[in-house]
């Protein structure tokens, strides 16, 4: 078996046996595979797809190069494929727990125009985003919920395939991004899991199909390795909730706990949370619901956030936002806002300091952007649309003009668009 052979094989639409795969992954972890022999491949991948036992074979790979966590006890997790304003991890994770679920969480940063809940979290001082196994474990079984940064012995494979993927512009393929999210899943000992597909301008899926065929390609990896798992596809056609940035992130997640906040955010992180509290305890949609409800109703829930935070050494006393600079923008025309280039203002986030360009970016946790008007909103020229928070001196108020449309009617604006089961 040589790598040439397995290359010469995907280039000709055919299938990769289970054994090809494995050698092709660990031989590149063991580097006796050079990079350009596995992006060689990986684009043929991307050209030519792989079948559900191809994706399978290939997750279950990347999933046995490094570390494995293993729990003695059922746990609970939820996964997002990135967005724009999505801080429904620090939400959800307090609510489930305070439910008698097990919550086990590990979370990334984030680079590009979406933002990583670990970047949030160490917008809080003290926040200690690494523990060790026994100590992450220990903190589940004494207060039911630990999230912690990825390791970097979780799928070492998946990290040096990634990294590869994204300079060799084979980022956006099904198969890839499914066995690189659930090979990190099953390695980190989910038993129990619930996937939030985006899908719309800020997401990496821009159109339903394809949201589609990525949910039920994970749900279909999950179930095979013996993980309960199911999807909801949720619009990411505008930032959700109205804040975005790491502090002002904080401030709006612990709003929704509070029973406060923007309805898209608080209806997503309710739906959410009732998905994982009804496959944890294997009970009714509905009456997961109410429990939810119930939590967040007799601040349950806002007491376990408080309570996980400080327990990892977060002093949310500590938060303070006094950004040096502020820039607001105003409506220029009169209308319904109908459209948001979400990546784009995204980026715009970015580019305040909020989030990275490059993995060497600083961030600067207090930048960010508070939407003052979203999608179907009527405003009037010299209407607050947004206000911009940075502390450089940098004018991005036409790029955000830029970004959204305003026309003489309302659309149609779903915040869950499907489950996938």
């Amino acid at each position: 078996m040589t790598m040439y052979d397995i290359i010469e094989k995907k280039k000709n639409k055919l299938t990769l046996t289970k054994e090809e795969i494995s050698f092709f992954v660990n031989g590149y972890i063991n580097k006796k595979i050079p990079d350009y022999q596995v992006a060689s491949l990986l684009m043929a991948i991307v050209l030519n797809g792989m079948d559900s036992q191809e994706v399978s074979d290939l997750t279950l790979a990347m999933a046995n190069s490094g570390d494995k966590i293993k729990f003695n006890f059922s746990t609970v997790d939820k996964h997002s494929t990135g967005g724009v304003g999505d801080k429904t991890t620090l939400i959800v994770l307090p609510i489930v727990a305070s439910l008698g679920c097990k919550v086990a969480k590990m979370s990334g940063k984030g680079l590009g125009f979406t933002g990583g809940t670990i970047d949030k979290l160490e917008a809080i001082k003290g926040f200690k985003v690494q523990l060790t196994d026994e100590e992450f474990i220990k903190q589940i079984n004494n207060i039911g919920v630990a999230l912690i940064s990825q390791t970097k012995n979780i799928a070492p494979a998946d990290k040096k395939i990634y990294a590869l993927r994204d300079v060799t512009a084979t980022v956006d393929s099904i198969p890839l991004i499914a066995s690189s999210i659930m090979s990190k899943k099953i390695a980190s000992g989910s038993s129990n899991l619930v996937l939030d597909v985006k899908v719309g301008s800020g997401a990496f899926m821009k159109d339903i199909e394809s949201a589609k065929m990525l949910a039920s390609t994970m749900v279909e990896i999950g179930k095979n390795a013996k993980i309960n798992t199911l999807a909801i596809i949720s619009n990411m056609n505008q930032p959700l909730g109205n804040n975005i940035g790491n502090i002002l992130e904080i401030i709006e997640a612990i709003d929704v706990l509070n029973n406060k906040g923007p309805l898209d955010l608080q209806n997503i992180s309710i739906e959410l949370a009732t998905y994982m509290v009804a496959l944890y305890k294997n009970i009714d949609y509905k009456v997961a619901k109410n429990q939810v409800i119930d939590v967040l109703e007799n601040n349950q829930a806002l007491n376990k956030f408080y309570e996980f935070i400080n327990y990892q050494g977060g002093k949310l006393e500590n938060i303070s936002f006094n950004p040096k600079y502020e820039y607001k923008v105003y409506a220029k025309k009169e209308g319904y806002i109908t459209k948001m280039n979400t990546e784009e203002i995204g980026k715009i986030a970015s580019l305040l300091g909020a989030g990275r360009m490059t993995k060497d970016d600083v961030i600067d946790y207090e930048a960010g952007i508070i939407l003052n008007k979203k999608i179907n909103d009527y405003v009037k020229i010299n209407d607050l649309l947004a206000t911009l928070y940075t502390n450089k001196e940098i004018n991005l108020i036409d790029k955000y003009l830029n970004a959204i449309e305003i026309t003489d009617r309302q659309i149609e604006n779903k915040t869950i668009l499907g489950v996938i089961k």
